[in-house]
């Protein structure tokens, strides 16, 4: 299992406000944007933004980030043997298949196996301009 991407989370109430300066700071256009029931979220640089009502928002803000991996599934052994306990169990998303855990220590990180063609669109084409 091979973490691919790593996204430090930001929360707003208005997500075109917020990417205009995220754009600035990034020199970069959103990678992904897409409404995950009633909020919408976009991935830009290393940040994903996530808009909404602050009740909805609230709903999602026990994770301090969101990692991206290669192997869902080899993750969740990983996570056992770890000590971790998964808090959102797998459930798939227009971005692949993704869940919530809690590391020992009190961390809770959301984990998400993109599907392939965002991996080759994302990570692959980032990787080449490095």
């Amino acid at each position: 299992m091979t973490i691919l991407k790593t996204y430090a989370r930001l929360w707003t109430d208005e997500l075109d406000a917020s990417l205009v300066l995220l754009r600035e700071l990034t020199g970069a256009e959103p990678d992904l944007r897409f409404a995950f029931g009633s909020v919408e979220l976009a991935a830009i640089g290393d940040f994903l933004v996530i808009a909404g009502p602050p009740g909805e928002r609230a709903r999602y803000s026990h994770a301090s980030a969101t990692v991206i991996v290669d192997d869902l599934d080899a993750l969740t052994g990983t996570l056992a043997a770890a000590g971790a306990e998964i808090t959102t169990p797998e459930s798939a998303s227009a971005t692949g298949r993704f869940l919530y855990a809690r590391h020992r220590g009190g961390a809770e990180v959301e984990y998400v196996e993109w599907v392939p063609e965002l991996v080759e669109r994302v990570v692959r084409a980032q990787r080449q301009v490095r």
